[in-house]
């Protein structure tokens, strides 16, 4: 009996987290010739388990990941006033794209340790290397991956961004470049409270390649040769007409 209460008394505090609704303005993005990039709105709200208005106030934060992939970064040294290749390094598994959205600074939401545990930033991306290799190393490659991928606009913070209407629903916009890689995107959203993460709920993208992009795509993944041939065929039409143009001018 004494067991039976316990549980009762565990589920009933269980029950006091919220519950997150989470809905995205796209769940397919289609990429055709001239895709300029998009942006999705992420929204939602956040309710008791009861359905109702949640009773106290909640931090939102929202991260949009795009698929792993893995990563070969060189590092460049001039030498006899030449610029060529120094140290390297290979990245096992890291996004191919990144953003972070919060309702204010993470550093003022929570503590270090649950940020690198939910990698709440760009700070705490958790970048596997190949091979065995010195902490100050990787702390330097993964630092100038992540430089490189944030000027690339493949890697982004927007903290404080994340609005909240009457302690109920939620909304952040993220960006998309052009330069995203197709594949499936998650967008997971947490709830947090007193420095702990009470409740999250994930969404995912689709993007994908459509028209021309698409056939070329699967041209050059299912038939290697075919696509060679083609691409060669093309080289040299657009070759053909450019003598053309050039000698009639």
């Amino acid at each position: 009996m004494r067991r039976a209460t316990l549980a009762a008394c565990l589920l009933l505090l269980g029950a006091r987290d919220p519950i997150l609704v989470p809905e995205i303005s796209q769940h397919e993005i289609q990429v055709r010739q001239g895709f300029t990039g998009a942006d999705l709105l992420l929204f939602g709200a956040i309710l008791s388990p009861e359905g109702s208005r949640a009773a106290q106030d909640y931090d939102i934060v929202v991260v949009l990941e795009g698929p792993v992939q893995s990563i070969v970064l060189r590092e460049k040294q001039k030498i006899a006033g030449m610029w060529i290749n120094a140290d390297s390094l290979e990245f096992r598994s890291a996004p191919s794209y990144f953003a972070i959205a919060s309702s204010r600074p993470i550093a003022k939401i929570v503590d270090d340790k649950t940020a690198a545990i939910y990698e709440l930033g760009l700070k705490w991306l958790q970048l596997s290397p190949i091979g065995v290799i010195e902490p100050r190393e990787q702390q330097r490659f993964s630092e100038g991956l992540v430089d490189l991928m944030r000027r690339q606009g493949l890697y982004r913070e927007d903290q404080g961004s994340v609005k909240i209407s009457g302690q109920v629903l939620y909304q952040a916009r993220i960006s998309l470049p052009s330069s995203v890689q197709t594949g499936t995107y998650t967008a997971e959203t947490f709830a947090i409270r007193g420095g702990k993460v009470v409740a999250s709920a994930i969404t995912r993208i689709e993007v994908k390649k459509e028209g021309f992009e698409r056939f070329v795509a699967v041209a050059a993944d299912r038939n290697g040769w075919l696509y060679g041939l083609f691409a060669v065929i093309v080289s040299v039409a657009m070759g053909w007409i450019a003598g053309r143009l050039f000698a009639r001018s």
